[in-house]
């Protein structure tokens, strides 16, 4: 598969063809930085660890050439860091046993462009490739602006196959703002807590992040387990380690629903659970 730009990167760990690692993906995500697809995903990585029918692969779209940087990365220039951020994804496509990830290395400011059709080109021609029936995206309300740019790029991509060859099942997920902010009813539960130590070796890994000043080894686990202890109120907790995200699948399977009004639904669902509640004591 030829990629629009020159340094994209694919590693499949079992060393099968990229077509026969594509074709086998049930579980896609498409996710803005390295690193990201380990936060967001788990739930797909674990569910496809060591099974012989559900395979999971990973596209990471930009070059993670923006990172922050501190202690021995402090002065890594930006190529520098475009590389060992390119070889820290792979080693966790190794420990998770992916299928295959594919690193797309685009500048941020080019996925950012809603005129730029590269990214678009590659995501459709990897969606064109598998039949992943569930795949896992940013959500609309991360506030981190690459993200949001990645999800409508994806949006488009997965919008632009027919329908009979969409997703089942896509899931917007947590990284830069959680979600636990949703009503009961929207959250969509993943649980997460299959194999705690594969999940802490799948962040530990991109040591040029957590040495860099971002302890998102620390941070995930701990929101994972915020999660499950207090979902419910009035129940011991069923699960050690949960995520949640908000259901895209109808974005997916319906092109006149805008991405803006359908997350706008979803806070003005949480305002009217907040308001129902003050004045049912008050």
């Amino acid at each position: 598969m030829k990629f629009t730009h020159p340094a994209a990167d694919c590693f499949v760990p079992d060393c099968a063809t990229v077509a026969a690692a594509l074709a086998r993906t049930t579980h896609l995500c498409i996710a803005a930085h390295q690193d990201d697809i380990e936060i967001m995903a788990y739930h797909g990585i674990a569910e496809c660890y060591g099974s012989a029918d559900r395979w999971f692969s990973g596209v990471v779209v930009t070059d993670g050439s923006g990172s922050p940087r501190a202690g021995k990365f402090a002065n890594f220039s930006d190529e520098e860091m475009k590389a060992v951020r390119r070889e820290e994804q792979r080693s966790a496509a190794e420990i998770g046993k992916f299928s295959l990830v594919m690193q797309l290395a685009h500048p941020s400011t080019i996925v950012k462009s809603a005129k730029s059709v590269d990214v678009r080109t590659d995501l459709t021609a990897i969606l064109s490739a598998t039949s992943a029936h569930t795949v896992y995206l940013h959500n609309p309300a991360d506030k981190h602006d690459t993200h949001i740019a990645v999800l409508l790029r994806s949006l488009e991509a997965l919008r632009a196959r027919p329908k009979a060859e969409r997703p089942k099942q896509v899931y917007g997920c947590e990284v830069w703002r959680d979600l636990d902010w949703l009503i009961d009813a929207d959250k969509q539960v993943l649980d997460v807590s299959f194999n705690p130590s594969l999940a802490t070796k799948l962040v530990a890994v991109f040591e040029s992040q957590i040495t860099g000043g971002k302890r998102y080894d620390l941070a995930t686990a701990g929101r994972r387990l915020a999660n499950a202890t207090f979902y419910t109120s009035h129940a011991t907790d069923r699960a050690t380690a949960l995520t949640w995200a908000v259901d895209l699948t109808p974005l997916v399977q319906d092109d006149t629903l805008s991405p803006e009004e359908y997350i706008l639904g979803h806070i003005d669902r949480l305002r009217s659970d907040v308001a129902a509640r003050i004045r049912k004591f008050s």
